[in-house]
């Protein structure tokens, strides 16, 4: 899926299709944490069934108000114990499916929001 072009700066994602993330002239084939200015590749968390907050350090140490779980094709909600710990922290966590992650993730960076997704690729 091909996003529009916008006026957001920074790592703003370009498309998605199920394993591939295009960021500008790179291209991500595997799970990723991205920032605006950051990109953690190779981001290897567990099955979102046994997911947890450690999964979750590298985005939250990007300080992030919110971060942006794309769960890949299809929506599914990591334990909502996980989820209360993030916002115990003061960080809104959304999950979505990936595609809509991206999207998401490149309104907020083109409103200057600091946001973090974090992308399940495959």
């Amino acid at each position: 899926m091909k996003f529009t072009a916008d006026s957001a700066d920074g790592n703003v994602i370009r498309s998605f299709s199920p394993g591939e993330i295009r960021l500008h002239d790179k291209i991500i084939d595997t799970n990723v944490i991205i920032s605006r200015d950051r990109i953690i590749a190779d981001w290897n968390p567990p099955d979102i069934a046994e997911i947890s907050l450690e999964d979750f350090r590298p985005a939250l140490g990007l300080n992030p108000d919110i971060i942006l779980f794309g769960t890949g094709i299809n929506q599914h909600f990591p334990d909502i114990a996980v989820l209360t710990e993030i916002m115990r922290s003061g960080v809104a966590i959304e999950v979505m499916e990936t595609h809509a992650a991206c999207r998401t993730f490149n309104v907020l960076i083109g409103e200057h929001r600091a946001a973090v997704a974090a992308l399940l690729v495959g």
